[in-house]
Order: C-alpha cells, then structure tokens, then sequence
C-alpha cells in the first residue's frame, strides 16, 4: 500500500513534468572553451561550503546505514524508506548534485588537467562509495544513489532476463565509462551530466527529449527492474569490479542454506547464482577448452578494438568545441570547396573573430585534442576489446556452488531475496 502511495505521488510529479518540458526552456550549450565548466544545465546554484560539508557526511550516514540495514538489521523495508530520503534530498533538494555517477568525469578531467581545480566534494563522492562497496558491498546502490531508489519504485512486474542476455548488455556501461573518460580527459564534454535521464526530473527543467528518455527508463523499470543501473550506468561499472572483493556483503539466508529454493527467482535484477548441478560440472572440460581459446582470441580483440577506436578519432573528436570551430573556419576560408556557406554557424565565427586570436593558433590547439583523441581511441578501443572478450570468456567459466549466493558484483544488496528466507538468524 505505502509503494502504491508513493507510485502515485510519483506520477503526479511526472505530470508537472511535462508541463515543465514542453513550457521551459531547451538544454544550452555547455563551456569548454578555456580549461573546464561542468555544464550549465547540469549544474545547480553554489552553496556554502558548510552545506558541502553537510552534503559528504549524509553521504557518508545513509551509506552506514544502508550497510547496516542489508548485512545487520536485514531489513528490505528500512532499505526502502532509505531510499524515499535519498530521492527527497539527494534527488529533488540537492538537485542530484553532487553526484557519484558524475564524479567520475570531474576525476577523469583532474587527472589530464592540471589547471582544472577539482572540488573536494566530487573527490568525496566519488571515493566514499567505494570504500564502502570495498567493504559491505553495493549498499549504495541499496537505497542511497537517487538514480537508483528511483527506478527502484517502479519495480512492479519484472521479468528476468537470460544470463548471456545480461551479460551482453552489461558491456554497454563500460562503452559509456570509456567515452565518458575520454571526453571528460579531453576538456570535451561531460556527457554523463549531459545525458541523465533523470537530472532533469529532481530539477523540474527537462527537455522534451531527455523528459522522454527517462519517462521511457522510468517505464521499462516496471518490466526490466532498474535498467539504467544494470545496462548504462558508467560508476556501476567501477561498483561492479570494487564489490568483487568485499570484504563483507549480504547473504540471503543468516545461517546454513536449506535449498528450500524460495528465493531461485525473488531477485528482480538476476543476481542470485544458484547451485550448480552434477550434470553441468560434466561439461566443465569442454568449458576449459573453450575458455583456453578465448585466451588466445582475448589479445585479438583488444587489438582490433585499439585498431578500430583510433580509426574514429576524428569523429570523435569533432564533438570538441575548438576541433568543430576549427573545421568551420577552414572549410569557410578553403575556396576549392563546393559547400554551402550559410550551414556554417557564423555566431561561433564571428565570437572568435573579434576575440583577435590568430587562426594558426586554433589550428594548432585543435590539431593537438585531435592527437589527443588518436591516443585516446587506441586506449579506449583496446579497453573495450578486452571487455568484450573477457565477457565471453567469463561465460565459459563453470563454478562449482552448493548453496544459492547473491553475485557480488551484479546485486545491489536491496535485500529483497531475505524476505524469501524461512531460515532463522542464528542466536
């Protein structure tokens, strides 16, 4: 009843939203043109630092809270009323900034930038979950990112995909981190902020675009449970291979498995690896023998994905506000082309004209971020190469499992499985 209540408020949110898409105004251009702006319609107006700091230690409270209910208090409805705070405040009143999904692009830009002077509050946020993931694992992702507790709402009939189909879509988030990197490394764009779906709903100023981008989230969430966590977002990938290792995470059940099998089918997100049957272990022979052929493959791949990202650099690179004007004043100056001048945008010509700079030195400038994005192709192309034949080698891999264990790496400790649970905690 209290989902059902706050299913409803939702929507009627949504609805001031597309009032709010279709009367306000479009998303401007974002400002890379010296050094580094995050973009202005990604970004909220300044507060004080004192209400940074206060923003880092809620962060910092609603994680060990979270940890607290997922692997102490197992409690699916604390972790649900976790998640109506963090929508509330760090969605709707702190407008979904500063983020951790974001930070990743204010880490990326520091570190290739050194006149870019990163805020200590990015640096928190983007730490602090994962070192909390290093430990309890995903709790983050239990009720404290708004992105997710929003999606999390409308999980009411979902279906639960293939293994291989997850697997598959579980490449795209490292596509996203990857061009995220890229462009953020490169002064280009900080496309995470740019494309959220859903930065402009806590905001109230979407476009009509990116209003129907996450209104379509919102809605396959009902089916597919939190499709942008599992299949687009890039700091999951980071939370993903961090909670590989924790140190403590969730369990299903408090004590000793029954296999009573109640909880086979209770994860909305597929995140529970059942036991392995005797059957299944007969084929591990074949799986080795294919897994040693992927070894060989896996260099392959990364070469060709190395190979095919540097052939793209410059498309990539013409996403660069000084590579495009660049290419607008030569192809305005060069006569030997059959172009129509008018498609130029003169308004970016002219600023630049009357600025004074010598068009060498532009040239210059953008024939450097060009050879920037060559190199960065070649990284990024072999980092997506080795993702994608790691992937296929992992699905090669048969582990042997007696008992029904969440997946580290996928689960998001919401504790939904626990409820299926009939096995008392241990006194």
């Amino acid at each position: 009843m209290k989902k059902k209540i706050i299913f409803l408020i939702l929507l009627i949110l949504l609805s001031l939203q597309v009032y709010n898409a279709l009367s306000g105004p479009r998303f401007p251009k974002p400002e890379f043109e010296s050094g580094h702006s995050q973009p202005t319609t990604q970004s909220p107006s300044p507060r004080g630092i004192i209400f940074e700091y206060i923003d880092v230690l809620l962060l910092i409270i609603s994680l060990s809270i979270a940890s607290w209910l997922a692997l102490k208090k197992r409690s699916r409805k604390g972790i649900f009323w976790l998640s109506i705070f963090s929508i509330i405040y760090f969605g709707f009143i702190r407008e979904g900034c500063v983020c951790s999904v974001g930070s990743v692009q204010n880490i990326a830009l520091a570190l290739f930038n050194p006149n870019y002077k990163i805020p200590l509050t990015a640096i928190a946020f983007f730490i602090i979950p994962l070192i909390y993931t290093m430990f309890f694992g995903r709790t983050f992702c239990a009720g404290v990112c708004p992105l997710g507790a929003l999606q999390d709402l409308f999980v009411l009939k979902p279906y639960n995909l293939k293994s291989w189909v997850q697997t598959l879509l579980g490449i795209i988030p490292f596509l996203y981190l990857g061009l995220a990197i890229l462009y953020a490394a490169t002064a280009t764009d900080f496309i995470i902020c740019r494309y959220d779906p859903f930065i402009g709903f806590f905001r109230f100023n979407a476009s009509f675009m990116m209003f129907a981008i996450g209104g379509i989230f919102l809605l396959t969430s009902v089916f597919i449970a939190r499709p942008y966590c599992r299949f687009f977002c890039p700091y999951g990938v980071l939370l993903n291979l961090v909670s590989r290792v924790s140190k403590r995470h969730m369990t299903i059940t408090p004590s000793k498995c029954i296999q009573c099998k109640l909880c086979e089918n209770s994860c909305p997100f597929g995140a529970i690896n059942k036991p392995t049957q005797i059957k299944e272990l007969d084929n591990q022979k074949t799986a080795t023998k294919r897994l040693i052929k992927l070894s060989l493959i896996i260099p392959l791949l990364a070469f060709v994905g190395g190979w095919t990202g540097s052939q793209f650099h410059e498309n990539m690179a013409k996403v660069n506000n000084k590579v495009r004007l660049a290419s607008q004043l030569y192809f305005q100056n060069d006569t030997t082309l059959n172009i129509n001048k008018n498609s130029i945008d003169s308004v970016e010509i002219t600023t630049f004209e009357t600025s004074g700079k010598p068009k060498e030195q532009l040239y210059a400038e953008a024939a450097s971020i060009i050879d920037d994005f060559y190199y960065g192709g070649w990284i990024y192309g072999t980092f997506i190469g080795l993702v994608f034949g790691l992937s296929l080698a992992g699905l090669s891999v048969l582990k042997y499992r007696n008992d029904y264990t969440p997946n580290k790496a996928t689960c998001f400790s919401c504790a939904r499985c626990m409820d299926y649970c009939p096995v008392e905690p241990d006194e």
